[in-house]
């Protein structure tokens, strides 16, 4: 199990235009609905932080560079952001129905 999570914060007054090419993303995955991959976005409290989290049930690549939406939220990422995208690799310690349906 491969276990991720992105952390950014995006340039004032540009949260709402994140936010919507973030949505973008969940409606292609909702439609392709790939095996054993599990994703969640999250903003924080200051309302320019993200977070997302991906949960893959192998260690294959994933199925977020094959969707359009996605290509198009990343390729303005450096743009958007006052602090970078910083990936981590997570692992997990314990979990109570965080991963479940």
């Amino acid at each position: 199990m491969r276990q991720v999570m992105v952390r950014y914060r995006v340039k004032p007054g540009r949260a709402a235009e994140n936010e919507t090419l973030v949505r973008a993303v969940y409606d292609e995955l909702s439609a392709a609905a790939p095996a054993g991959f599990r994703y969640a976005t999250f903003r924080l409290d200051d309302g320019v932080t993200f977070v997302h989290l991906a949960v893959q049930d192998d260690d294959g690549p994933g199925p977020l560079p094959q969707l359009a939406a996605f290509r198009a939220f990343v390729a303005g990422i450096g743009e958007r952001c006052d602090e970078p995208p910083a990936v981590s690799e997570l692992t997990r310690i314990g979990a109570f129905r965080l991963h479940d349906g």
